[in-house]
């Protein structure tokens, strides 16, 4: 079962969810449900952006690319997760694999990026009003979106190409749903010293380093909020960052349960539990999270109804 110098199998059982066989039908029903709220829910919110012009702005700009790595995110896992249910196979190849781990972190991290500019850019617009159309230019927007995807991309392909070059000699059976680089280290017979220092110190700084910058624009709003303390401008700020301040509360509370809370011991329940919610809940919830609490993403979806109404 030799793939090459590198790697030993050709392929890797992956063990699933804790889950009982005779429960497997209803948490395949539950999941395929939450995927396919998560797919359309958040192309609701790309649509909405494209065909309401009111939703032209730096905010909604930076939604409809997370709503698209939302959407991308959950399809990394979901998928193959709901196949081997279904057909009650484990087997993923060794490329499926780490073209999986390589998405997996892609997506993670341009996750991560986005949300930080829309921090910023919630920033410019409670702290700098009068300034926001000159500071918060389209080119700027496209800047912050380009430099995202070069950033995530990097470090995937640095984690993957690290990844790669491991042997799996022991063992080829993953404790989880999906390769998940923590457990494919668990997994691998080779060093992995340098995987190890490479996900410590780049894979953290592209997690810490985007929070950090999400809790100064956050201290500089509220700050620029109690220079000027009136019910009206506190309540304009809660609208206008309501929804973005849950859905980084729940991305990141997920990855801190995930990564930075240690497990007792390497086959851990608790890890795949909460890559399931990190994977599946938190970008389903998106979409309502931003919906529900957002006016214009009302506003816009009740236009495109009353216009479907009047044309039928």
């Amino acid at each position: 079962m030799r793939r090459d110098n590198q790697s030993s199998v050709s392929e890797f059982l992956l063990l699933g969810l804790p889950i009982q066989p005779e429960q497997q039908g209803m948490y395949y029903a539950l999941f395929l449900g939450m995927y396919l709220t998560t797919v359309l829910g958040n192309l609701l919110i790309i649509l909405l952006i494209r065909l309401d012009s009111r939703l032209h702005t730096p905010m909604y700009f930076f939604l409809s690319h997370l709503a698209f790595t939302d959407i991308s995110f959950s399809s990394v896992t979901a998928p193959k997760m709901l196949m081997n249910m279904l057909t009650h196979t484990q087997s993923i190849s060794y490329a499926g694999c780490i073209s999986q781990e390589f998405c997996y972190v892609l997506f993670a991290d341009l996750d991560s990026f986005l949300l930080t500019s829309m921090a910023y850019d919630r920033y410019v617009a409670i702290c700098h009003p009068l300034h926001y159309p000159r500071i918060m230019s389209q080119n700027l927007c496209f800047l912050l979106v380009i430099v995202s995807w070069v950033l995530s991309s990097a470090n995937a392909l640095f984690q993957t190409l690290l990844l790669a070059r491991l042997s799996f000699l022991r063992s080829n059976i993953l404790h989880h749903f999906f390769c998940d680089l923590s457990a494919l280290l668990k997994l691998s017979s080779s060093d992995t010293t340098i995987n190890q220092l490479a996900v410590l110190t780049v894979g953290s700084a592209v997690v810490t380093l985007p929070l950090i910058c999400i809790l100064v624009s956050y201290g500089r709003i509220g700050a620029t909020i109690l220079r000027r303390p009136s019910v009206k401008g506190i309540c304009k700020a809660l609208s206008t960052c309501g929804s973005h301040l849950s859905v980084v509360s729940l991305y990141y509370g997920a990855i801190i349960a995930l990564y930075f809370v240690p497990s007792s011991n390497s086959t851990n329940d608790k890890d795949v539990i909460v890559s399931v919610l990190y994977t599946l809940l938190t970008p389903m919830l998106n979409p309502f999270i931003y919906s529900l609490r957002n006016r214009d993403m009302k506003g816009a979806l009740r236009n495109i109804i009353r216009r479907g109404t009047i044309s039928t």
